[in-house]
């Protein structure tokens, strides 16, 4: 009997293990730290390295991006079939800063493996889960019998992700021919748990401001001017109190037009998943849930938007008492946005409130940082189903859903490109990103390599059922 294209991939992923994970290893030998200068040089041999890697996998285009900062690597591999969708998988080559000192058991960027785990730093972040792209595209065509792949394949591997893509949107505007596609798979994300496999379905995105307000020319006397004068430090008090209503729903006008409200569906598979509100307090070291009325503690956290303090100050804060009314006050906000939000609208609905709620003689200032975009792909989304199904298919049991509540730049992906962001990962959250020793679950790597294996022809069968009606 035949093997079934199933027992093919599996086998030849077996049989190609070991020189796998030699190649990630040393891969994860490079210390390409984006944030620390002195690591430039490895960035560049990060990719360098991964672009011909990607050549001797069989891309026929592999090379260094140049950008005005860390290079990227750009692959690309057509499909024998014209008519194929375009598919680009992204993921970042740079790595967190590590070093022994920090906590590690062993040295960071030496490799080693302990039972069925893969400990160094990036062996899931990112570079575990980029790596995994090349073994499961050759698995792909061996057990198919094609010479290239079931999609147009390309890769966009950036090297400054760690130290939040201040060039990416540039790289990808001037680049958008040439990467170009009809979905966008990002491989730098995890799952539920090693026994409860997900696809993430979006993420939020972010937009963060600072206020300050200023009263008095200088510090003065809260004696001969206290009660008669504005004071800043009080109005940054009274500002940051109306920042949400009782329900502790962000009171911003207009804060909430437009979003994309979670469904009765989404919901119900939220709370398939196996939430541990108790467990979650004490991973977070608090001591009460809180948020938004009318919503679960998941529901928060991926799905709806927030508005947070992050700092505030203004006035002395020394030791004993300085009777002043201070001259100015200022508070740090971030805001987590959902689908149907974005930061430009943000950032208006911010400085009008503002301008709102500051009494006279009170004068302020809003800076706000670049924003980031939400991103969500909807359940029914053929191109999900098929990630959906072809991760079924590798763990052999359904797949459930979740959406990450951080912000990366796979909205600039979903914006520029006008393209579905789909995301494949098989990390855990016992894998210690950017923490001391780091590790990938062996196993699941291999499960990432199996999914794409059988994710490109599934795609192309989606692509082509939904084009011949």
């Amino acid at each position: 009997m035949s093997e079934t294209p199933d027992s093919a991939v599996r086998t030849y992923i077996q049989n190609h293990r070991a020189a796998f994970l030699d190649d990630l290893a040393e891969w994860l030998r490079i210390p390409s730290v984006s944030a620390q200068p002195d690591h430039a040089g490895d960035v560049r041999r990060s990719a360098e390295w991964l672009a011909a890697q990607l050549k001797e996998t069989g891309f026929p285009t592999a090379e260094v991006l140049e950008t005005a900062g860390a290079p990227a690597v750009f692959a690309e591999w057509p499909s024998d079939d014209p008519q194929a969708p375009t598919v680009l998988v992204y993921g970042h080559h740079d790595v967190q800063p590590a070093a022994r000192e920090d906590g590690w058991h062993t040295d960071p960027f030496e490799p080693v493996v302990q039972g069925n785990r893969l400990h160094a730093r990036g062996a899931a972040d990112d570079k575990g889960q980029v790596f995994f792209h090349t073994l499961g595209v050759r698995a792909h065509l061996a057990a198919t019998g094609r010479t290239a792949p079931a999609v147009h394949l390309k890769l966009l591997v950036e090297g400054e992700e760690e130290s939040g893509s201040p060039h990416f949107r540039q790289l990808i505007e001037a680049h958008k021919e040439r990467i170009a596609a009809d979905a966008v798979i990002v491989s730098d994300t995890g799952m539920w748990s090693e026994d409860t496999p997900t696809v993430c379905t979006g993420m939020r995105g972010l937009a963060e401001c600072e206020i300050e307000l200023h009263g008095p020319d200088q510090d003065i006397h809260s004696g001969s001017f206290g009660g008669a004068v504005p004071n800043p430090a009080t109005e940054v008090a009274r500002l940051v109190a109306a920042l949400h209503d009782e329900h502790a729903r962000v009171a911003i006008p207009g804060f909430y037009e437009g979003i994309v409200e979670l469904t009765d569906a989404e919901r119900a598979l939220f709370a398939e998943l196996p939430f541990d509100e108790e467990r979650w307090l004490r991973t977070a070291k608090s001591h009460g849930a809180h948020g938004e009325a009318g919503y679960t503690t998941l529901e928060r956290i991926w799905a709806r938007p927030t508005a947070e303090v992050n700092g505030i100050g203004g006035g002395y804060q020394g030791a004993g008492s300085k009777t002043i009314i201070p001259s100015s006050a200022l508070v740090k906000l971030s805001f987590r946005l959902v689908a149907g939000q974005d930061p430009d609208r943000l950032e208006e609905a911010v400085r009008a409130w503002v301008a709102d709620t500051v009494p006279a003689g009170i004068r302020h200032t809003v800076t706000f940082s670049p924003g980031t975009r939400p991103c969500l792909t909807p359940l029914d989304h053929p191109a999900l189903k098929s990630v959906a199904r072809a991760m079924g298919r590798a763990f052999e049991q359904p797949i459930l859903f979740t959406r990450e509540g951080g912000s990366g730049p796979a909205a600039d992906l979903q914006d520029v490109l006008a393209a579905p962001v789909l995301f494949l990962g098989i990390s855990v959250p016992s894998d210690g990103w950017h923490a001391p020793n780091e590790k990938v679950e062996i196993d699941l790597l291999l499960k990432g390599v199996e999914t794409t294996a059988y994710l490109w022809g599934d795609l192309a069968q989606t692509w082509r059922d939904a084009h011949a009606h």
